[in-house]
């Protein structure tokens, strides 16, 4: 059998010089993803809207640098509805005809999730874990609300343990705790579904730092 080459000609891919001025870009908190962050917070402070930055972009501003594409915030379902009513056609738009949480800043053109207070991560099952009233579970960095560290953890565990597609939820579990240092404690303040997984992630992210005698005690 001839070995498949992937010809990057043939895979659609952007210019790389547009590619990595937008992740230079990104890193310096000079992008469209941060323009429209800032943008989204200082309308819904504006309007009274209570939310909470989860994702990819609540992983950066809690230390882990990571490239996203977007942007996802918790809001209550009343929330939501306020939004829709105050701000689609003013500055922001349905991300497609029949979209009722998904939207896209006009500007910038990126594209903006809702996730709403009571929907489940993962594979959206009910489960003991589920997304918090964003005005329970945030804390503010540096005038963004974000979800707090410990339900960012508690969440990203129980997605990737419910769905095979959300593994990357647990990859980034496991880098938190190294950046972040940390404590394998911090399980005894998660539901109890998922602190077995989190003490295994802890126990590899410290194991290139352990001996084999430290390890055999594991």
């Amino acid at each position: 059998m001839a070995r498949l080459r992937l010809d990057p000609n043939n895979l659609h891919l952007r210019p790389a010089d547009e590619i990595l001025a937008e992740s230079e870009a990104f890193f310096m908190g000079k992008g469209k993803v941060h323009k429209t962050l800032k943008q989204l917070a200082r309308d819904l402070e504006q309007e009274g809207i209570s939310y909470a930055f989860i994702g990819g972009m609540a992983l950066n501003l809690w230390g882990y640098s990571r490239e996203t594409v977007d942007v996802d915030v918790l809001l209550t379902a009343g929330g939501l509805e306020q939004f829709r009513n105050r701000f689609v056609g003013r500055g922001y738009v349905l991300g497609f005809p029949e979209a009722s949480k998904t939207f896209r800043n006009v500007d910038t053109q990126v594209k903006i999730e809702v996730i709403t207070a009571g929907e489940y991560p993962g594979d959206g099952k009910p489960k003991s874990v589920a997304f918090p009233d964003p005005a329970t579970a945030r804390q503010n960095r540096d005038g963004y609300w974000i979800v707090t560290l410990e339900k960012l953890i508690e969440l990203k565990l129980a997605s990737g343990l419910s769905a095979p597609h959300r593994m990357k939820d647990l990859v980034d579990v496991q880098e938190l705790i190294g950046i972040l240092q940390l404590p394998a404690e911090l399980a005894e303040q998660l539901d109890e579904s998922v602190r077995g997984e989190y003490r295994r992630l802890w126990n590899l992210a410290h194991y290139e730092d352990d001996g084999p005698q430290e390890r055999e005690k594991r």
